[in-house]
């Protein structure tokens, strides 16, 4: 999948908040930061030589410990579980504790190393300059802290619905199988009595289903090209079971083409065995199904016409409707709202006309 150049920034940016592998470079990133937004501040001018630099860094310190505290202890614990009142009584009590801490600070450790001309004035204007620089900064953390989760929220959700769908889509595809197989079975079973020899071309034919059922089924895309292959065999097989009954695959695709698109397999197996349910013909004449599988327009468009005859009823109705439900369901889990399935019973007809992206 091909990402564009915002698409990728925008997925990168998403992971490098969230990812356990990016956290090192994460906290680095904002500790560099936060350094030097400090380092901008006035405060650690006020002391002479190099305890000015143990000022900033006592400062620095004492700071990064509430952005720490209020990330892994107070808002998960309190924010998160909807104890806002808390969180906020908890918030201020720790900045005011803060800052009487750095205060105290500097006047027990840092006091003679003050500078001798600085006024009161410009103490309590650093004073309140490091309380509006602290109150952004907890905001910021606290709200992309509230981000991760959201994110990590949002990949759980995706990830079930994904799991769901796929387990969805896999029972399915597991009822849709037996239910082919068992009325190929069935009809082996009238070929044995009736004719032993068909029976045999048969059974060798089913086992061409079983092997592509095997190796090419259980996997989530198969060629288009395996997909036809697959189904004139099926239909040869029942050129050999029945007589007077013909059929049509016709493919408006170049072969390149067909040997190079992929769709979720046997994803027309159920159309097509309906169609030759419904194409008997009871007085014995003769009866088809006619396929036109065309691609235009990144559309892959699908028709099935088979015969009726108008008297004929199947006699598993039950399990037939079972197939085209599951089809159908199974349509709208692959492509949700992109496909065009349309059926049409006519009295001498019946049309399945399907239009899927590819």
């Amino acid at each position: 999948m091909k990402y564009s150049p915002q698409k990728f920034e925008e997925t990168f940016a998403m992971d490098f908040l969230v990812e356990a592998k990016y956290g090192f470079r994460r906290h680095l990133l904002f500790l560099i930061f936060f350094f030097f937004l400090l380092y901008s501040a006035r405060f650690w001018h006020w002391y002479s030589g190099i305890y000015q630099y143990y000022v900033l860094f006592f400062v620095y310190t004492i700071l990064i410990a509430m952005v720490y505290i209020n990330i892994y202890v107070l808002v998960p614990r309190f924010f998160f579980k909807t104890k806002y009142v808390t969180y906020l009584v908890l918030l201020v009590l720790m900045g005011v504790a803060g800052l009487n801490f750095i205060g105290y600070g500097f006047r027990l450790f840092f006091e003679e190393f003050r500078v001798k001309n600085i006024l009161k004035e410009s103490e309590k204007g650093g004073i309140y300059e490091g309380v509006l620089m602290c109150i952004p900064i907890i905001m910021t953390t606290t709200t992309i802290k509230l981000l991760q989760k959201w994110i990590n929220d949002n990949k759980r959700i995706n990830e079930l619905s994904s799991l769901t769908m796929s387990m969805e889509l896999n029972e399915l595809r597991n009822q849709i199988n037996p239910h082919f197989l068992f009325n190929m079975l069935n009809n082996v079973k009238a070929l044995i009595r009736t004719d032993p020899a068909k029976a045999s071309v048969v059974i060798v034919k089913l086992s061409e289903f079983l092997r592509y059922q095997l190796y090419e089924n259980s996997e989530e895309k198969t060629l288009l090209a395996s997909e036809i292959d697959f189904l004139g065999n099926f239909l040869n097989l029942e050129k050999i079971r029945r007589d007077h009954f013909s059929f049509d695959i016709q493919t408006d695709v170049d072969k390149r083409i067909i040997s190079s698109t992929f769709i979720p397999p046997n994803l027309f197996t159920t159309f097509v065995e309906n169609a030759v349910k419904h194409s008997v013909d009871l007085n014995g004449g003769e009866s088809y199904v006619k396929i036109e599988i065309s691609i235009e327009n990144k559309q892959l468009h699908f028709i099935c016409v088979n015969s009726r005859s108008a008297g004929y009823t199947v006699s598993d109705k039950k399990s037939s409707g079972l197939g085209l439900a599951n089809i159908t369901r199974r349509l709208e889990l692959l492509y949700n709202d992109t496909f065009d399935l349309q059926i049409e019973s006519g009295e001498k007809e019946y049309i399945v006309n399907l239009k899927i992206p590819v």
